[in-house]
């Protein structure tokens, strides 16, 4: 089995939609996706993530699956360094990376400010949900690994979000994802691919062959957009920093 995860198009977070140039990028993506042969398209509730997808569907005549986990990861912490409620992969790198438990899969959960938002609830909520999608597809989780109760080599899409897209890579790959959510960046439109290697029959594990790929949009001229990055150098005009 193979699993396509996209993050939208460059966004219009005001109207939740896309700018002018993610819809360009959504185009481009399109062009690429309808040749991809796909059993199944599943996409976030949020505008972005459906106009994305949108011209991907009406290129193939196909319709996708809405699926509420899907949206952007919700789990909301209070982090050290700010009052009031943040979303829990919003972390200043000088505070994350003291602290040890962030680098374990066993136990970044027990973090206290994690430990005390809402983030066990959501992220129980969305890898659960993937479960139970990838068994109706054939692929029952068990422990660290999944059961090829029906191995295929179906392909499935999924249109969503950078930090839920973190989350399901940590399920499926079993890393914490605080090293996902700040140690890599999926530009918009970008395509991440996950397949399932089956070395003893019955038996299945997801290994990631290409992450953020964006090269529809380097094929077509498009450079990729600077959404859900922060500066690259202290002082870059126009780069965010918080």
């Amino acid at each position: 089995m193979k699993l396509l995860i996209i993050r939208h198009g460059d966004p219009d977070y005001s109207i939740d939609s896309l700018t002018e140039k993610g819809w360009r990028e959504a185009r481009f993506l399109a062009q690429r996706m309808a040749k991809i042969p796909t059993q199944a398209y599943y996409c976030s509730p949020l505008g972005r993530a459906k106009d994305t997808a949108s011209l991907t569907l009406e290129a193939v005549g196909r319709t996708a699956q809405e699926c509420p986990w899907l949206r952007e990861f919700e789990g909301i912490i209070h982090r050290p360094d700010r009052e009031g409620a943040h979303i829990c992969w919003d972390w200043l790198p000088q505070d994350w990376t003291g602290e040890a438990r962030f680098f374990s899969r066993e136990h970044w959960l027990e973090q206290e400010a994690m430990a005390a938002g809402t983030v066990q609830e959501q992220y129980s909520w969305v890898t659960g949900s993937l479960d139970a999608l990838l068994e109706s597809h054939g692929y029952r989780r068990d422990g660290n690994l999944y059961r090829a109760v029906k191995g295929n080599n179906d392909s499935l899409v999924f249109f969503c979000h950078f930090g839920v897209e973190c989350v399901l890579l940590s399920h499926l790959l079993n890393i914490p994802p605080m090293l996902l959510w700040h140690g890599t960046m999926a530009a918009p439109t970008s395509v991440t691919t996950v397949v399932t290697e089956e070395r003893r029959e019955g038996l299945a594990y997801f290994r990631m062959s290409s992450f953020g790929d964006i090269s529809h949009l380097y094929a077509n001229g498009e450079p990729p957009a600077f959404a859900g990055r922060f500066c690259e150098r202290w002082g870059n005009e126009g780069e965010r920093v918080d």
